[in-house]
């Protein structure tokens, strides 16, 4: 095993032990706890229907400014594709709101209730906010299908995890994600034999199956084929509305997929918004194509 995959081994288990520290306390933490009920404690409120909110947020790095009073919302159930050259602050903004990076100033708040900027990494992620990075992380030796069950599992020791049974909703939901993801034909093959995008779509369902509110995916479609493209565009298509997600890309193909003209795009640029709006009014601003486009 890798040293990436053991990181992100132990931040999922600590994840999810800060999830079952609230559930066992009385909050749920599921995707059904935050849409559309009162709140308690232990959840995010929607009821005002913003997801994600960033109010001036910065950050430096030895004197360099990687976010300069950053402003941005996300509404519960929007894709927002967030796009801008290299150095434009785009993976700064994501360790920010997943705790890895603690800001300068600035305020960074999940639904109303949940100030981001009190709370560790593990407990952002309990709260219902997940991270897919460009690189996928998998457990390789493990079939499709055990790696969805090690994200899915009540008891995630990975003896127990691979031993208890599984009750009927698990099931259930198994099926239903390796439907969601377009790999149920590759269930009991090894992660690691599979292709590069499906490597991807399979960390989505990971993801998936600890039922966040917010995915934050970075550069998502990047090494995969015309083919792979196309169908995790479908995939995001399809968790629209039931997720809020932010997808930071450059393939503007892609970006085009996704917003279908109508959607908004936010263009970052040296750690700020540089632009903001449908994807042919980005494309024309001529901020936009001096300093990211080009002509």
């Amino acid at each position: 095993m890798t040293p990436e995959l053991l990181e992100e081994g132990a931040r999922r288990r600590a994840a999810y032990e800060a999830r079952r520290a609230a559930q066992a306390a009385g909050g749920s933490g599921g995707r059904a706890a935050g849409w559309g009920r009162p709140h308690r404690a232990a959840e995010p409120d929607f009821t005002h229907g913003v997801a994600l909110y960033l109010d001036e947020v910065s950050v430096s790095f030895d004197g360099f400014k990687a976010l300069n009073q950053l402003s941005l919302a996300i509404d519960v159930g929007e894709l927002r594709c967030i796009i801008g050259p290299n150095g434009a602050g785009k993976t700064t903004m994501m360790d920010v709101i997943t705790g890895k990076t603690r800001p300068d100033s600035g305020r960074c708040h999940f639904g109303s209730t949940i100030d981001l900027l009190r709370l560790s990494e593990p407990q952002i992620a309990q709260a219902g906010i997940g991270r897919k990075f460009q690189k996928p992380t998998v457990y390789e030796p493990l079939s499709v299908l055990h790696n969805l069950e090690l994200a899915l599992r009540a008891d995630r020791r990975a003896r127990a995890a691979l031993t208890a049974r599984l009750n009927g909703a698990q099931l259930a939901r198994l099926d239903e994600l390796l439907t969601l993801i377009q790999l149920r034909g590759e269930a009991q093959r090894e992660a690691g034999l599979l292709s590069h995008g499906q490597k991807q779509w399979l960390e989505i369902g990971m993801l998936l199956a600890q039922d966040p509110q917010l995915l934050l995916l970075d550069e998502p479609v990047a090494g995969m084929t015309d083919e792979e493209t196309e169908r995790t565009a479908e995939l995001f298509l399809s968790l629209e509305g039931r997720h809020s997600l932010v997808v930071v890309e450059h393939d503007m193909h892609f970006v085009a997929q996704l917003t279908q003209g109508r959607k908004k795009v936010t263009v970052l640029h040296e750690g700020s918004v540089l632009a903001e709006g449908p994807l042919a009014t980005v494309q024309a601003d001529e901020r936009v194509i001096e300093v990211y486009l080009g002509r």
